[in-house]
C-alpha cells in the first residue's frame, strides 16, 4: 500500500454467510501486511478463503492495550494493519474500541469500512415500528446487576436491541418478561445469515415457552428485539403524579406545578384538579 494509504482499517466480516464480506473489504485485506484479529484461530482460514496473505496478531478483549501497542508500532514502520473480528463489525460489542482509541491518539489514520452488523440485520427484518433505536449489546451477566439495567430501560419509547449467547437466552428472556411485563412484542433472531438462520416475533409473556419448547431454539448467537414502551397518557399520568404529590403534603400550587413539569400534562386543568382533590 502507498504511504498516503497508511491507516488502521477497520474491516467487518461476514456473520455467516461468506458472501456478505464487500468487495472494497476483500481489496483491502489482500493488501495489508498485517491484520489485528480477535481470535487469529478462527479468522486465518476467513482470510485465506479470500485469498489474503497477511500475518496475523491477535487483538482480543484481554489483550487489547498490548495488541495497540503493536498496531501502533506496524504503522510506524510504514505498514498498515487491518482490525477484524470473529463476525459482524470491531467494536460493536466486541474488541476494538480501545484499539481504535490508541491509534488516533497516536495520530495515525483510522478508514472504517461499511459491512455486516448483527443488530441492523436483525432491525431490517423485525418489523418493529418505531423508527429509532436503542443499541444495548449484551446485558449483565449477574442477576442483580441485570435486573437494575432492564429498570432503567423500562421508559424508553425505543426498539431495544440486546445480544444474548445461548447459555443465557432462557433467563435473559424471563428477566426482559419480568422487567417489562407480558405485552410488548419480542423478536427472536437468531444464526443470522447462517444455515439455520430464524427470526420469531411474539407477545415477550409467550417467548420463554417457545424457546422451551424445542432445543433447537436455544442454539447460536441471538439478538434481541423488544418494542418501545407505549405512549404514555400525559392526562393519566398527570393526574396519578399529582395525587402521589398532594398525598406528601404540598400545597396545592406547588403539586400542579411540578406535575406539569414532570409529565407535561396541562398545568391549568391540573391545577383545577388538584383543588378538586383538597376540597
Amino acid at each position: 500500500m502507498t504511504e498516503e494509504a497508511l491507516a488502521l482499517y477497520v474491516v467487518p466480516t461476514p456473520l455467516g454467510h461468506l458472501g456478505d464480506i464487500t468487495q472494497r473489504a476483500i481489496e483491502i485485506l489482500r493488501q495489508v501486511p498485517w491484520v489485528a484479529a480477535e481470535d487469529t484461530r478462527h479468522s486465518g482460514p476467513l482470510l485465506r478463503h479470500y485469498g489474503c496473505n497477511a500475518r496475523l496478531l491477535a487483538a482480543h478483549q484481554h489483550n487489547e492495550e498490548d495488541a495497540a501497542q503493536q498496531v501502533v508500532a506496524r504503522l510506524a514502520a510504514g505498514e498498515s494493519v487491518a482490525l477484524v473480528v470473529d463476525a459482524g463489525t470491531p467494536g460493536i460489542s466486541d474488541p476494538g474500541a480501545r484499539l481504535v482509541a490508541r491509534v488516533r491518539a497516536a495520530g495515525y489514520r483510522v478508514v472504517p469500512l461499511p459491512g455486516p452488523c448483527a443488530a441492523v440485520v436483525a432491525l431490517s427484518a423485525g418489523g418493529l415500528g418505531e423508527a429509532q433505536f436503542l443499541f444495548y449489546g449484551f446485558l449483565p451477566s449477574k442477576a442483580g446487576a441485570r435486573s437494575e439495567a432492564l429498570r432503567q430501560l423500562t421508559h424508553l419509547p425505543w426498539t431495544l436491541v440486546f445480544y444474548e449467547a445461548p447459555h443465557r437466552i432462557v433467563e435473559t428472556v424471563a428477566a426482559l418478561a419480568e422487567a417489562f411485563g407480558p405485552e410488548r412484542t419480542l423478536v427472536i433472531a437468531r444464526e443470522l445469515t447462517k444455515l439455520f438462520e430464524s427470526i420469531h416475533s411474539c407477545p415477550l409473556g409467550e417467548a420463554g415457552d417457545w424457546l422451551l419448547a424445542d432445543d433447537n431454539r436455544q442454539r447460536g448467537e441471538f439478538v434481541l428485539l423488544l418494542s418501545g414502551a407505549p405512549p404514555v397518557d400525559d392526562r393519566a399520568e398527570g393526574a396519578r403524579v399529582l395525587k402521589l404529590l398532594l398525598d406528601e403534603g404540598l400545597p396545592v400550587s406547588q403539586a400542579s406545578r411540578l406535575a406539569h413539569l414532570i409529565t407535561g400534562a396541562g398545568k391549568k386543568a391540573l391545577y383545577q384538579q388538584a383543588l378538586r382533590l383538597k376540597g
